[in-house]
């Protein structure tokens, strides 16, 4: 994740918080993506501050009460040309993103790019806290949070 922030002692602040515990699966079939599922740890999100990580584990995100996040894809995407090649290409992805115990229709940008059996996926979406019941969470240290902000992933499917 990416959100800005207002710090009592610090100011404005870009919030980035990170896990490396995403596992899923991807289907291809002919020259379709026909299914992705995903699913992330967020009891393992680790930022710059174990003051928000702990925040975040009982306020706002409640990865105590709600520990992960989901996206299902919902429609087929087709191969972009080149993808067989090994070349990096684009593409927008629609699926179920899951967070917070909600989920909303999204549509994420995404880059992927072959090499051997390896498939390498990034790509990133905004995310409004409201539309997945999320309170940003403040306190002493902490003014203000933005709603709007961005989650970001880098994912890679091995062929099995």
């Amino acid at each position: 994740y990416r959100f800005e922030e207002e710090l009592a002692s610090i100011g404005t602040n870009t919030a980035v918080g990170r896990t490396p515990d995403v596992t899923g699966t991807m289907t291809v079939a002919g020259d379709e993506v026909t299914a992705v599922d995903v699913e992330v740890d967020l009891t393992t999100l680790q930022s710059d501050s174990g003051t928000r990580d702990g925040a975040l584990r009982s306020r706002g995100l409640e990865s105590d009460t709600f520990p992960t996040a989901t996206f299902a894809l919902t429609e087929p995407l087709a191969l972009p040309a080149g993808a067989d090649g090994g070349e990096r290409v684009t593409a927008e992805a629609t699926g179920d993103l899951t967070i917070h115990g909600v989920t909303q229709a999204v549509t994420l940008s995404v880059e992927a790019q072959l090499s051997g059996t390896t498939a390498a996926i990034v790509g990133q979406a905004p995310v409004l806290l409201a539309d997945f019941d999320i309170d940003p969470p403040t306190g002493f240290s902490v003014l203000s949070i933005n709603d709007q902000g961005t989650f970001e992933f880098q994912i890679f499917f091995t062929r099995q």
